[in-house]
């Protein structure tokens, strides 16, 4: 059994606390490199909070991965909130993405402590195009938006 299917054996998720989640494309394909694919793919976890699933606080959409931040809303389990964001991701680019060819299998999540500063981590979530050389100014990038940030989402 690949390693990233087995790495929530064992744990839980807590209702109300928030996550750093970041799940990759199959063979990290750039599949949202197109701004109508990952804007699909925002869609997607504002139809998330919508529901009550997850509260973004923040998200930035890669070529080839998502990085979100998130508060799990009341109920909610982390895997399956996850798990039905890829799903309903995958419906929505439609055809020949199905839920196994559009994400690898699992995903990476950091339980937020306490003590850690969620604006520093939004900050540091959405600069990742600054970092990858997407872009040279993060306003040139459409795949991202943060709470603390303007009135709306950008995606």
């Amino acid at each position: 059994m690949p390693r990233s299917v087995t790495l929530r054996t064992g744990r839980w998720s807590e209702p109300g606390r928030a996550y750093l989640v970041t799940t990759v494309t199959h063979e990290r394909r750039p599949v949202f490199q197109s701004v109508a694919a990952g804007r699909r793919l925002v869609q997607v976890l504002m139809r998330a909070q919508s529901e009550g699933e997850a509260d973004t606080l923040a998200y930035v959409v890669m070529p080839d991965h998502l990085h979100w931040l998130l508060v799990l809303g009341d109920q909610r389990d982390l895997s399956t909130v996850v798990g039905g964001v890829k799903g309903a991701a995958s419906r929505s680019l439609g055809g020949r993405w199905h839920a196994g060819q559009l994400w690898q299998p699992g995903f990476h999540d950091h339980a937020v402590r306490s003590d850690e500063d969620l604006r520093r981590l939004a900050r540091y979530l959405v600069a990742n195009p600054l970092r990858a050389g997407l872009v040279s100014s993060l306003s040139l990038y459409p795949l991202w938006d943060a709470v603390w940030v303007g009135d709306g989402h950008r995606g």
